[in-house]
C-alpha cells in the first residue's frame, strides 16, 4: 500500500512599516524565523480573543443572574484575566 501526503500551503502578502519590519526582524531571532515570530503573534491574539469572549460570556450570565456588575467589579476582573 502506497500513502501519500498532500500539504496544503497558503501564502498571504502582509504590507508592514518599517518600524513593524524591524521588530519582525528582532523577533525572528526569538522564534527561530519570521514566519514563528508571525504564527506565534496570531497563537497569542487567538488566546486573548478566546479570553474576551469567555469574559463577555461571564459577564452575560453575572448579569443574567445578579444584574450588571459595577465599574470596580469590572476592572478587577480585567486585572485577573488580562494581566501581562
Amino acid at each position: 500500500m502506497l500513502w501519500s501526503w498532500i500539504v496544503s500551503t497558503t501564502t498571504t502578502t502582509v504590507r508592514l512599516s518599517e518600524e513593524e519590519r524591524e521588530l519582525l526582524s528582532e523577533l525572528a531571532g526569538e522564534y527561530g524565523s519570521q514566519t514563528g515570530a508571525i504564527r506565534r503573534g496570531l497563537l497569542l491574539l487567538a488566546r486573548e480573543s478566546s479570553q474576551r469572549q469567555a469574559l463577555r460570556e461571564f459577564l452575560r450570565e453575572w448579569a443574567e443572574e445578579a444584574g450588571p456588575p459595577d465599574p470596580e467589579d469590572v476592572a478587577a476582573m480585567r486585572g485577573r484575566y488580562f494581566a501581562s
